[in-house]
């Protein structure tokens, strides 16, 4: 497997939410990861697909609720998120990935 496909790996998807909006304007990004990833994988991942300066890595792992879907119990995933603060000039676009 190359080390591109092993940082998609790491990196899933960007989040794009009312919050992840505001912490965009203190020049951080948010990301959903894998759930085995740590945070020198994130920044390391980050830095090789986006070509950036990672200054700093926060992460937070969201417990799945307990929903109902068609009246059958269910449960949404657990999904760990993180927050790439970036150094000063650098910036990621998630809405056209450059």
């Amino acid at each position: 497997m190359s080390a591109k496909a092993e940082q998609y790996d790491v990196i899933r998807k960007p989040i794009i939410t009312e919050k992840a909006t505001m912490a965009s304007e203190a020049n951080a990004v948010v990301f959903e990861v894998a759930m085995d990833a740590n945070k020198p994988q994130i920044k390391q991942a980050v830095e090789a697909l986006f070509g950036v300066k990672v200054k700093a890595v926060n992460t937070t792992i969201t417990k799945g609720k307990v929903k109902r879907f068609k009246g059958m119990l269910g449960r949404r995933r657990d999904v760990k998120k993180a927050y790439v603060t970036l150094e000063e000039g650098n910036a990621i676009d998630v809405n056209t990935g450059l």
